[in-house]
């Protein structure tokens, strides 16, 4: 896949813009009729000189209603009002800080965050800002609010993240208690050798008996301390023929039948099980040896396909949206695959493996591939996706889960204290912005 594709989880600010929240706005961020001119006007609250109006609260608190509302919370008004208040003023607050910390957002950075914002939300950008006017909010506005939401999330880079730290020992101690906690075991590898007494298609209940006898006869020598070597050379019917004494090779336990697996689960290495049945006759089956591996962890890993069209002055993006529609449609109806159409169409590196992207763990695409990705079941190909790299068809082909390389669980490890560390930092940083600004309350918000 191009390497452009590949990114650990960029910031795209959808988390804080998306459409419930930038969307879903109350009438209040446009222009109030005469009637309620006093409700708009008056002021709430006042941070460091800078005024909260009662016109923003109320705009604030309708978004919220409805967010609790899509989430099936159930709050009362009183409590989302103050809630409200409560986040104004800590934004407020915090906006004025990155101000005096000379953090400033040029247009070219405002622009591109609003582009992520509607690529993310699957508009482009004028209907992203249709949407917004239908909704009761000027562009200005918007834009005014996500230059804000740009500015805290500077200072904050800056004040918090700048500042976490993550040694190895705390890597090592917090390793230890994810193992622990998820009870995670080592990967067993198996050697096992097997004589196999084939029965053939077709064959009577009465053949089906002597061969049963036969290998019943076979199990009970080996387990009296025949050479299993020698017994597999005179009585197994397998390809080889009991050459290499029916040794099959040191392997990962999931790589043998299940049946053979659980046949000798419980053997010690140098027995020889029961008889066991399968579709292609009885196998006797002797551990040769088992390695218990380092305790991991399992992560969920996902394979997918895609094709990606990128839009052009030849194709915009809505055509290469209607295109892929086409092409879903023609996979999904059986009448064409998709493997080859990724081949003839796609505008990806990994269109001449037909797309394959191989097996994926969590956060190795940006979040609007992963998000969708996620979503699907094996074989199923999702609606075309709009992302910063351009239109996607993709199609999940399988999922298991899988143990994590010894690089990977570290990093998964660090990457989880970080996060940890960073909430309980930022909760400190908002709480100390918060002490340190004047707050005069006013009137109460209607």
């Amino acid at each position: 896949m191009n390497d452009r594709f590949f990114s650990a989880r960029s910031a795209c600010l959808v988390g804080a813009f998306g459409l419930s929240s930038l969307l879903g706005l109350s009438g209040a961020w446009a222009q109030a009729p005469a009637t309620a001119v006093r409700q708009a006007d008056f002021i709430v609250a006042v941070v460091n000189s800078e005024p909260i109006t009662n016109q923003e609260v109320q705009a604030l608190r309708q978004r919220m209603i409805k967010e609790a509302a899509a989430q099936g919370q159930k709050t009362s008004a009183e409590d989302i009002a103050r809630l409200a208040l409560e986040q104004l003023i800590n934004q407020k607050a915090q906006v004025q800080q990155a101000r005096e910390s000379g953090i400033r957002i040029d247009d070219e950075a405002l622009d591109q965050a609003e582009m992520n914002v509607a690529s993310s939300n699957q508009l482009t950008r004028d209907e992203f800002r249709k949407r917004l006017v239908q909704d009761g909010m000027s562009v200005a506005s918007y834009r005014e609010q996500l230059r804000q939401q740009l500015m805290i999330s500077r200072v904050r880079e800056r004040d918090v993240e700048g500042r976490i730290r993550v040694s190895d020992l705390e890597v090592e101690q917090h390793l230890r208690e994810l193992l622990k906690d998820q009870g995670a075991q080592g990967q067993v590898d198996l050697n096992l050798a097997m004589i196999l007494i084939e029965v053939p298609e077709n064959s009577s209940e009465a053949q089906i008996k002597v061969l049963s006898e036969k290998a019943t006869v076979v199990a009970r020598r080996a387990r009296s301390g025949d050479n299993f070597a020698e017994l597999a050379k005179s009585f197994s019917q397998a390809s080889d023929r009991g050459a290499n004494g029916g040794v099959m090779g040191l392997r990962p336990a999931e790589r043998y039948p299940e049946l053979f697996v659980e046949a000798t689960r419980k053997l010690q290495v140098g027995m020889t099980s029961d008889v066991v049945r399968s579709g292609a006759g009885f196998h006797i089956l002797k551990l040769m040896e088992r390695r218990q591996g380092p305790a991991t962890l399992m992560a969920t890993q996902t394979r997918a396909r895609h094709i990606l069209l990128r839009p052009s002055a030849q194709m915009s993006q809505a055509q290469a949206v209607a295109r892929l529609s086409e092409v879903r449609q023609s996979i999904v109806s059986g009448k064409a695959d998709f493997a080859a159409l990724a081949r003839q169409l796609s505008q990806d590196g990994s269109a001449q493996q037909g797309g394959d992207l191989g097996w994926a763990n969590a956060g190795m695409f940006v979040p609007e591939f992963e998000q969708v990705m996620n979503s699907l079941r094996p074989g199923q190909v999702g609606e075309p996706l709009v992302s910063r790299f351009g239109v996607h068809l993709i199609e999940v082909t399988d999922r298991r889960n899988a143990p994590m390389s010894e690089q990977d669980q570290r990093s998964f490890a660090r990457n989880a204290l970080r996060e940890k560390k960073l909430e309980e930092a930022y909760a400190a940083w908002v709480e100390d912005v918060r002490g340190r600004a004047y707050v005069e309350m006013r009137e109460p918000a209607q």
